[in-house]
């Protein structure tokens, strides 16, 4: 059997549950009791294992097939989960995460047999269980074991013998004995090695389906499906078939132990009384059918079943992230169409009527509605990538030997599925920041008459167009005075430079690359050989980052990413001779400001808007562009917002508001840190966006 195709969803449906154990795992550590938790872990260990099974994963469904055993004699009650079992399990799951990470890049599980984990939790296993542990296990795996060894004369195996026959099931038998057909009872017996029984029943099935009409499973097909069942089950069918070739046609079917049938023979006052009652009509519709006409019993009860059950179905669908990018290039073109017309209907020497206006009109909406759509489409919780930061704190409280807590909100916050894959490394590096040098020991913080247990914080929320994330913790903060030696000792700063910088100041040199406070490297973090990296991927997102500190109170990283990177709405602006786009999501306002109003301070332009001081920055001498030969009385500046800092970009004219696409410039070209992109306009120009966090 080729399972090549369902690698991908293997690989997807792996990570689903390995993150769902860890997740239990950790309310099991501190809730032992919680039936809920360690029943959806004994369902998502079996499911793993059987996937694994399924794909011939021999490795890793052993591993998980030993952690199995475990959760199923934490479920039973005959253990209780530890806190050295829960190390171990974990220790399990992280193997479980190579096999896969192999799995992913090279399609095979490595060579690993983790023969130390599967020891360990053998020998807990064995400990928690007591003397009798083998006996036990032996029974709690395989419940019909027992009972299918003690049978051994032929009757007593025909399981079907015994199963009770409903009114409309004899019926059926009937009609099928006037029909000249043969209802066979069937009980097959599955290995008891058998990993998915579920499925080899399912596979059983489909064959006797070839060969007549299953009217009657025992257990039900929904039993059979959640494998609610011991390792045999009956069947009813109607068949030209005699019954040992239908039994001869199940044994086929791999993992099949033994198949028993025989001819189903009801009581002759049934017959007579099923007989009268029966019309012609009725007796045609008995007739057995093909595969092809019938499909699976148990598939169209399994549905009915689940539709009663469960009326709102999973509604999402996985779809590939490329196929994404393909519609979502589609929907930039067609916006780049829709400005070209727009600029055209604009042109005064055209004369168009009213129709071909409320035309761009009705094209505008419908492009923009289907952006959103896009969009929408593309967005993914941010869950995804937070979800496994809670097991990342508690191995870290471990290793450092300080008590701490991970609180997270905001979890359902959404962003553009390009941002979420790479925001996850600068965010596990700011939480094992907090970790390791945010929160102080326990000893220390019991001194500073602080709870012993330190807490993080990760809270997501949207703001505006962008989306804010905040790590924060309540240690120590940061020792501004630390980091100015530290600079000055280096070379970093100045002495001059120390004397005029404000806190703020100071906090960013942590950004620089390769600065760190630290005393000593570990392996845990070191403040700044890592922020330096944060900050330029959060950056190259088109985001931003900032620190935040109160000495012995605390620190708090606060980083905002834009919602999406591929359209966005700008301010079209004129620069000398040259058109530049603005994200519109940094502007604040527009201002004209008077050239006397300008002032100096410390060699650089500030105006005073409204009580706030502001620096100019003027766009012309940055991007040498042609510049007028007069002086303007009037500038017309745009007032734009980093984190807390204000800045003014003098501009020459404003073309508007305008919603673009944003094109890589291309490897071929240097990309200078002030461009984010480029952008092509209505009338075929390309126009150059600019970067507004590294101008400020």
């Amino acid at each position: 059997m080729d399972v090549s195709q369902y690698l991908e969803i293997f690989i997807e449906e792996t990570k689903e549950h390995l993150q769902s154990l860890n997740e239990h795992l950790l309310i099991l550590e501190r809730e032992p009791e919680n039936e809920a938790t360690i029943n959806e872990i004994f369902r998502a260990a079996h499911s793993l294992k059987g996937m694994a099974g399924t794909m011939g994963y021999k490795r890793m469904q052993r591993l998980t097939h030993d952690m199995e055993n475990v959760f199923s004699e934490i479920r039973t009650g005959k253990m209780k989960a530890s806190s050295v079992l829960v190390d171990v399990l974990f220790k399990g799951l992280d193997a479980l995460e190579t096999y896969l990470g192999n799995i992913q890049a090279e399609s095979n599980e490595g060579e690993d047999d983790n023969e130390d984990i599967i020891k360990a939790l053998n020998d807990i296993l064995n400990e928690g269980l007591g003397n009798a542990v083998v006996a036990k296990t032996t029974e709690t795996s395989k419940p019909t074991n027992a009972a299918a060894t003690i049978v051994s004369t032929g009757d007593s195996k025909m399981k079907f013998q015994s199963v009770k026959i409903e009114d409309h099931e004899k019926k059926a038998i009937v009609k099928a004995g006037m029909l000249g057909l043969n209802v066979i009872g069937v009980t097959v017996y599955i290995q008891e090695y058998c990993v998915l029984k579920g499925a080899r029943a399912f596979m059983v099935n489909r064959t006797l389906e070839e060969f007549g009409e299953i009217i009657k499973l025992y257990p039900s097909a929904q039993d059979l499906e959640d494998e609610k069942y011991d390792f045999d089950y009956s069947a009813f069918i109607i068949t030209k078939e005699t019954p040992d070739k239908i039994a001869k046609l199940a044994s086929n079917v791999s993992e099949v132990k033994e198949v028993v049938a025989d001819f189903i023979n009801l009581s002759v006052e049934d017959i007579v009384n099923y007989t009268d009652s029966l019309k012609q009509d009725d007796i045609a519709s008995a007739q057995p059918k093909t595969v092809k006409d019938t499909g699976s019993l148990k598939a169209g009860n399994a549905t009915t079943t689940k539709q009663a059950a469960k009326p709102v179905a999973n509604r999402s669908v996985r779809v590939d992230i490329d196929k994404l990018d393909i519609l979502m290039n589609l929907v930039s073109e067609l916006i780049i169409a829709k400005n070209g017309l727009i600029s055209i209907s604009g042109a005064t020497d055209i004369m168009l009527d009213n129709n071909f206006h409320e035309q761009i009109e009705y094209l505008e909406r419908v492009t923009t509605n289907l952006h959103e759509s896009v969009m929408k489409t593309r967005m993914v919780p941010i869950e995804s990538v937070v979800n496994r930061f809670p097991r990342m704190i508690r191995d870290l409280s471990k290793k450092l030997e300080k008590e701490m807590e991970l609180y997270m909100t905001g979890e359902e916050t959404e962003l553009d599925r390009t941002v979420i894959d790479e925001i996850g490394d600068p965010l596990m590096h700011l939480l094992r920041n907090a970790a390791d040098h945010g929160l102080e020991s326990n000893a220390d913080r019991e001194k500073a008459g602080k709870n012993s247990t330190g807490s993080i914080y990760l809270d997501a929320y949207q703001d505006g167009n962008n989306v804010v994330i905040e790590v924060r913790d309540d240690g120590g903060g940061i020792n501004t005075e630390k980091i100015k030696r530290k600079a000055l000792e280096k070379g970093t700063i100045t002495e001059e430079q120390a004397q005029r910088m404000t806190d703020k100041d100071i906090i960013d040199i942590l950004f620089q690359p390769s600065f760190s406070t630290a005393e000593q490297v570990t392996d845990v973090s070191g403040r700044g050989v890592g922020l330096d990296v944060v900050k330029t991927k959060i950056e190259a997102l088109g985001g931003e980052i900032e620190a935040k500190t109160k000495l012995g109170e605390g620190s708090n990283f606060i980083i905002r990413l834009p919602l999406t990177l591929a359209i966005i709405q700008s301010l079209m602006v004129i620069i000398g001779e040259e058109k530049y786009a603005i994200p519109l999501g940094s502007i604040q306002t527009v201002e004209n400001v008077l050239n006397t109003e300008i002032k100096s301070i410390q060699g650089k332009e500030v105006i005073n808007l409204r009580g706030t001081v502001i620096p100019i920055i003027r766009l012309g001498n940055i991007l040498k562009c042609k510049q007028a030969d007069t002086t303007p009385e009037e500038l017309l500046v745009v007032i734009v917002k980093k984190g807390e800092r204000l800045a003014g970009m003098v501009v020459d004219e404003l073309i508007g508001q305008q919603e673009i696409v944003i094109k890589s410039i291309g490897k071929y070209i240097k990309n200078h840190k002030i461009i984010s992109g480029a952008t092509i306009l209505g009338n075929g120009e390309v126009a150059l966006i600019l970067d507004v966090n590294s101008l400020v």
